[in-house]
């Protein structure tokens, strides 16, 4: 399968464990005080230009963003590139590549860049032995296409729409492919068939195939359209108006359609993101009705003819309005007044619309080459080496779209080797794994010693866990403004909320109120939650808490946590040892751990809930942050991941440095060094916070020493020349969210104020 080709820009359509923690011995971090002395931190961490705009008393500490300890750098998480074996696919653009469980990886289609022949090969990556290998497939095999969508369904099938064949005819015909027996059917579908498009994107949501946007018709259209294909009866729905985009990504979360990216009707690369409520509506939430007058009456409006009759995919007859069977390479007849243009509806659900204009962590759509991809509620995106940037404007970051706060995660060269290009993006279906294939740039630049360029010759493995993401199983967090439940789904959920919850109904409770508690656990009393034991006792005078012993019999115990021993040995390996073992504990009915007691509170809360969010009480970032010290002492990876997922998304001045510390100490580096950076860039305030003066004094000098050599206080003249630098580059004046509501879709204003932030209207 390998064909010579071209230097060529790639296709920006996208298609789409727990780390082992050593046991370490107890550490202790300072207390931190209430979080009602918390400082409001901006929203995106600005970069260190326009850090600099914060000059106060004529001096600035100029810093790099970034620590270049070699330490954090070799012992940091780094993905790990892999060269490809067998049948490696050759130039191949506007592919679908879909990972599809089971260590596979499907392509299907797409052209040779240098021949321009379009396929509809099926190929198999296997990721344990990093083997292509060329897919005997049978039935009906769809004809030759590229700009489609391959959505993996039911975990064993490919559900492949649209695309476009070679001739450039757009498709709409849906084939499904059977992993298991690599038999192609195409299911006899009704409704009304949407155009046929390219470059679209589609996304599955309660057995719905959405369809949003592409190229479609003449002149290479814009689509504004979106729809959806019943799964349970292969049934289309009507198309309503959305947003007009092609090679954009879109995902399905919180009940809503968020589209983020691609490029519009004038070929610019956008970066606005949209979002469609479909909670709420019936025609997003029932089946499509067939043959209903409202259609009826729609089919006679674009037709002096009878209404559109319904064809069976792969029946000979005209699909859509590309005149194309899914396995005929020839043209049919087809219907030309079925797509006579007139206003489409808009969407039935609520659209809203955000441009981030500015900010240090917001990557810019208009360089380099873009993957989105989606996880956990949110964003990511990676910006991939390219001939148009450096290396160092590369970076993975990501957009959390229940807070919509960008965050930089890594840098470009923490996250990518030099001498490659990635062409595309894969996830698995729990959102904790993504791949980037792509191929050298050393066979670009031996085109002329008769060399390949095989765009899928190399894969890059991204262990998403090691930054966080809890995965898309995960349920999303209650955030005000989402759709409230219906009142039958209220009816369903009054008995029981989940077996943690009824269970935190007792969690805490004396014996004696019956709540069945037989065990009880003590704690340091630091950070006690009662007016006379509060945790800045244990402090004295000139010396830091990490500097007390704080294992010694005079230190202050809490009062006695009430908790299940049933529980405990099923949710806590550690207590389930010393149980079985019938240690002290076994017999006394009693354990101290020293810890303070905020943290252990909330430690054996989330065993009886699996929650350390905020509404349940932990809401003290110090709290998490002794939280992961606790998930590395006992080897629990599902708390370590819930704690750095909170941590790198909560990341605030007051707590940095607290976060950057309890992060050593439980041998998290990609999270102490994104800590680090975020301190060095807010030096000025964040050693001002009690967190930092609470640090033990070799703390403090480590993260002194975070900052890089040439790292220096500059006064006077050389300050004037830095002002004068940064007055050249400073955009902090203008940072604004525009919101537009779904009477307005067409263009986002772009007149700008000097507000700071975002605000949604």
């Amino acid at each position: 399968m390998a064909h010579p080709s071209t230097p060529s820009a790639s296709s920006h359509s996208i298609f789409g464990g727990p780390v082992n923690q050593s046991h370490h011995h107890h550490h202790h971090y300072p207390p931190l005080p209430p979080p009602s002395s918390v400082t409001p931190s901006t929203t995106n961490a600005p970069t260190p230009m326009s850090a600099l705009s914060g000059v106060s008393s004529n001096n600035t500490f100029v810093m790099p963003n970034t620590p270049m300890k070699s330490r954090a750098m070799m012992d940091g998480y780094r993905p790990k590139v892999t060269r490809t074996l067998g049948s490696r696919p050759a130039c191949l653009v506007n592919a679908s590549v879909t990972y599809c469980g089971n260590n596979q990886i499907y392509a299907f289609g797409g052209f040779d860049q240098y021949t321009d022949e379009v396929y509809n090969h099926v190929l198999k990556l296997d990721l344990v032995s990093h083997q292509w290998s060329l897919v005997d497939n049978y039935g009906d095999i769809p004809g030759v296409r590229m700009g489609h969508t391959a959505t993996l369904y039911q975990g064993d099938k490919l559900l492949v729409f649209g695309g476009e064949n070679e001739h450039r005819t757009y498709l709409s015909d849906l084939i499904v492919f059977d992993l298991k027996t690599a038999y192609w059917t195409q299911p006899q579908v009704s409704g009304i068939i949407p155009k046929g498009r390219a470059r679209h994107a589609a996304v599955l949501h309660e057995d719905k195939l959405f369809i949003i946007g592409g190229i479609t018709g003449h002149e290479s259209y814009v689509s504004e359209d979106i729809c959806y294909l019943d799964l349970k009866t292969y049934t289309w729905s009507r198309s309503w108006r959305f947003v007009p985009r092609f090679d954009h990504s879109a995902s399905i979360w919180g009940d809503r359609v968020w589209v983020f990216g691609g490029l519009s009707k004038d070929m610019d690369k956008i970066g606005d993101l949209w979002w469609l409520d479909l909670k709420g509506s019936p025609d997003f939430e029932s089946a499509p009705q067939i043959g209903s007058t409202s259609d009826r009456n729609a089919s006679a409006s674009r037709s002096s003819e009878s209404p559109r009759p319904t064809f069976p995919i792969g029946s000979g007859l005209p699909i859509g309005a590309s005149g194309f069977a899914a396995n005929i390479r020839t043209a049919q007849v087809n219907t030309p007044s079925f797509h006579l243009k007139k206003q489409v509806p808009m969407a039935p659900g609520a659209i809203s619309a955000l441009r981030f204009v500015s900010g240090g962590s917001v990557p810019s759509q208009g360089s380099g080459i873009h993957f989105h991809v989606y996880s956990s509620g949110t964003l990511l995106d990676f910006v991939t080496p390219a001939a148009t940037i450096t290396p160092k404007d590369c970076s993975l970051s990501a957009l959390d779209l229940a807070t919509l706060r960008w965050q930089k995660l890594a840098e470009g060269r923490e996250i990518f080797k030099p001498g490659y290009q990635w062409h595309y993006c894969t996830m698995n279906e729990d959102g904790t794994k993504a791949w980037l294939l792509g191929c050298t740039t050393d066979a670009v630049n031996d085109m002329g010693n008769n060399s390949f360029e095989e765009y899928l010759s190399e894969i890059m493995e991204i262990d998403l866990r090691r930054y966080g993401f809890l995965g898309n199983n995960a349920t999303p967090e209650p955030r005000n403004g989402y759709s409230r439940p219906t009142a039958h789904a209220r009816v369903q959920d009054q008995p029981s909320k989940g077996l943690g919850h009824d269970l935190a109904r007792l969690f805490n409770q004396p014996p004696e109120s019956g709540s069945g508690t037989d065990f009880t656990i003590t704690a340091l009393a630091g950070d006690y939650d009662d007016d006379d034991m509060m945790g800045s006792s244990l402090i004295r005078a000139g010396e830091s808490p990490m500097d007390q012993n704080w294992l010694t019999p005079d230190a202050p115990t809490s009062a006695p946590i009430h908790v299940h021993k049933l529980i405990l040995q099923a949710r806590w390996p550690h207590f389930a040892r010393l149980y079985n073992a019938q240690m002290a504990e076994f017999h006394t009915k009693k354990m101290h751990i020293p810890e303070p007691y905020t943290v252990v509170k909330a430690f054996l809360y989330y065993l009886y809930t699996d929650s350390i969010h905020s509404s349940d009480g932990v809401t003290d970032l110090s709290d998490v942050a002794g939280l992961l010290v606790m998930s590395n002492i006992y080897n629990i990876p599902h708390l370590r991941l819930l704690c750095v997922n909170r941590l790198s998304k909560e990341l605030d001045v007051e707590h940095a440095c607290i976060i950057w510390y309890c992060a050593g100490l439980a041998s998290e580096e990609w999270l102490r060094k994104r800590a680090a950076s975020f301190c060095l860039t807010h030096w000025g305030r964040m050693v001002r916070t009690q967190g930092f003066l609470r640090l033990p004094r070799s703390a403090l000098v480590e993260l002194s020493q975070e900052i890089d050599m040439e790292g220096r206080v500059i006064f006077g003249e050389e300050l004037e020349y830095v002002d004068n630098y940064r007055g050249r580059f400073d955009t902090s004046g203008i940072s604004r969210k525009d919101s537009i509501s779904s009477d307005h879709t067409h263009a986002l204003p772009s007149d700008m104020d000097d507000s700071e932030g975002m605000d949604l209207a």
